[in-house]
Order: structure tokens, then C-alpha cells, then sequence
């Protein structure tokens, strides 16, 4: 799992290998996922894209947090499962469908988030 720390919010990516992830970003043109991590669309699209050109010039990091309770799937899985969703539409929902439950649901065949626990 790759942690991309924007201003005020962390998106998640799932690293597909050679410079590639797997990610969510918003549909359509006017859609965007701002610095500040406002969503301006109920929808977003599963992305595979070079890890360079999504993260640009903000911090990012390996970030397996689930590993120590969590058991990740074969690798032939994770991929699979991740090739199924790029192209399809993900639709948002700030509590449960967001970058970091997509990607655990990819590694772990389970949608977990502590991004949002506090609210």
C-alpha cells in the first residue's frame, strides 16, 4: 500500500509493480480530489497510473499498516482482483468507499479505514 500525504488528507494507492498503482480519482473533467482532500464528485474511476505523475511533489511512503493483524492475499490475487476493478467506477462515500478501503479490500479482501474513525 503506498500513502500519498496531501495537505489535510492521505490518499491510497495499491503498487502494481514497475512504477505503477492501482488508485481512485474523480470522474470526469470538473471532477477532482483537491490538496486539501475535498472530493467534488460521488463518483470516482480505479486508475492504474505511473506513481510519479499521480504523487508529483507530495510525500509518499510504503505504508502496510494492516500487516501485524491482517493477513495480505497471494500477490497473483491481489493483482487479479485489482486488474478487474481499473476502468470501473467507484462510488465515494467519505466513511466507507474511499482510496484507503478500496486498497485494503484489494491487498487484504477486506475494506478496513482508520482515516475516517475519528469523525
Amino acid at each position: 500500500m503506498i500513502e500519498i500525504k496531501q495537505p489535510g488528507h492521505h490518499h491510497w494507492a495499491l503498487y502494481m509493480g514497475d512504477g505503477y498503482i492501482i488508485h481512485v480519482t474523480a470522474l470526469g473533467k470538473a471532477g477532482v480530489l483537491s490538496g486539501n482532500g475535498t472530493v467534488h464528485t460521488r463518483k470516482l474511476k480505479v486508475k492504474k497510473q505511473v506513481l510519479e505523475d499521480v504523487a508529483r511533489y507530495e510525500t509518499c511512503c510504503v505504508n502496510n499498516k494492516y500487516d501485524h493483524y491482517l493477513t495480505p492475499c497471494p500477490v497473483k490475487e491481489i493483482i487479479q482482483r485489482a486488474e478487474y476493478w481499473i476502468g470501473r467506477e467507484w462510488p465515494y462515500d467519505v466513511f466507507s468507499k474511499h482510496s484507503e478501503r478500496l486498497v485494503t479490500e484489494l491487498r487484504y479482501g477486506e475494506a478496513v479505514s482508520k482515516q475516517v474513525s475519528g469523525t
